[in-house]
């Protein structure tokens, strides 16, 4: 059986995980929502459903397939340990941010960034 991180790396089936979390849904609307044909999408969820990312609840004529969270709890403990590689990061470029002036300057590009104007040689 593969793991959850062989599973994972299909941008596919984290498309389908993206989507059952939203809620559960039957492989018809997943099919339509992924532009993909029935019997790929269902490859698909077999191997999620093998790796125990997903489960299906019979609904009549119906199969729905909802996410299930433990494999995910258990990556994220996991990835825990590796954390301080990127908060480190983001808390300086928090900081760096919060040193921004707002501006009201009318030559500031989106979140107040000021535009540099490509014919100018001159830097602002």
């Amino acid at each position: 059986m593969a793991t959850a991180f062989e599973v994972l790396a299909e941008p596919v089936r984290r498309q389908i995980l993206d989507l059952l979390r939203e809620r559960p849904r039957s492989v018809g609307e997943l099919t339509e929502q992924l532009g993909l044909t029935q019997p790929g999408t269902s490859k698909h969820l077999r191997v999620l459903r093998d790796a125990g990312l997903v489960r299906v609840r019979p609904e009549a004529q119906r199969r729905w397939y909802e996410l299930c969270p433990e494999p995910l709890a258990e990556l994220d403990a996991w990835l825990a340990p590796y954390r301080w590689m990127w908060s480190g990061r983001l808390d300086a470029l928090e900081r760096h941010l919060n040193t921004m002036p707002s501006g009201s300057d009318t030559s500031a590009g989106p979140a107040g960034h000021q535009q540099i104007d490509p014919e100018s040689e001159e830097l602002p």
